[in-house]
């Protein structure tokens, strides 16, 4: 029950990359955690190996009953509302303005824009029920992931940078929406990290070669579920709102 748990949070995208380590970083700090993602097989393997501190919905993160089962599920197996919202569910899409693929792009539209919005939503109806009131004894946090390439054009995808600097503003108005009433938005800009988004996205192996080598060493999903987990733990008075994380080396974007 919920009593075990430090807090309640729902993290989409959770079956790689940032999510996955997200997940893992809250499970180890006591956390219980309520994930969603497209892989059902890695859900089940997680759900097994992470045992009742994990509940997994399989899904895309943006649709609205993958969304409704995520909230609902918090009060069914752990016993209260989420009081953490990660909204890290997206793909990528390499390619210049003038050469992207139009019909790829509206699904990256779509998950990236439509789907981190209506989450955003949800959670934000959510936490107002509580966190109106109990503010600043307890504490509620919205976690959003944008990039790098939502403030700095990017170079080599540029139409997909595009998607995140939408997301940046929804962030920004979100916060100024939800600060007075006690409900923490943050937005976190990771740089060029490894994970499974480089294929999905389309990016050359020699492409991702050519990262490894002017940036190296690259982040990895840990480094990133550090600084979540850090954000997250702050006092309730302590907002941080935006937060870049890059290579050391990474000079642009």
């Amino acid at each position: 029950m919920s009593e075990n748990f430090k807090r309640i949070a729902i993290v989409t995208g959770a079956t790689s990359g940032i999510g996955e380590a997200t997940v893992r970083k809250f499970i180890a700090e006591g956390f219980a955690v309520l994930g969603s993602g497209r892989n059902v097989e890695k859900l089940k393997a997680l759900t097994q190996e992470l045992g009742g501190s994990f509940f997994g919905v399989a899904g895309d993160a943006s649709d609205q009953l993958v969304l409704d089962s995520l909230f609902t599920s918090a009060y069914q197996h752990f016993g209260k509302a989420a009081d953490i919202v990660v909204a890290n569910a997206g793909r990528g899409l390499g390619g210049s303005v003038k050469d992207a693929d139009l019909a790829e792009f509206e699904t990256v539209l779509k998950i990236n824009v439509m789907g981190t919005l209506a989450l955003l939503q949800k959670a934000a109806k959510h936490m107002l029920d509580h966190q109106s009131f109990d503010y600043p004894v307890s504490t509620a946090d919205i976690v959003i992931i944008g990039s790098v390439v939502g403030r700095h054009i990017s170079p080599f995808s540029a139409v997909y940078g595009s998607t995140k600097f939408a997301v940046h503003s929804l962030a920004e108005g979100l916060r100024r929406e939800l600060g007075p009433k006690g409900i923490r938005v943050s937005l976190v800009e990771p740089g060029l990290l490894l994970s499974g988004f480089q294929a999905e996205a389309g990016y050359s192996d020699e492409l991702v070669q050519n990262f490894k080598d002017k940036f190296g060493p690259l982040l990895i999903g840990e480094d990133v579920a550090n600084t979540i987990h850090f954000i997250v733990s702050q006092p309730p008075h302590v907002h941080i709102s935006d937060i870049m994380v890059r290579p050391t080396r990474q000079d642009y974007p």
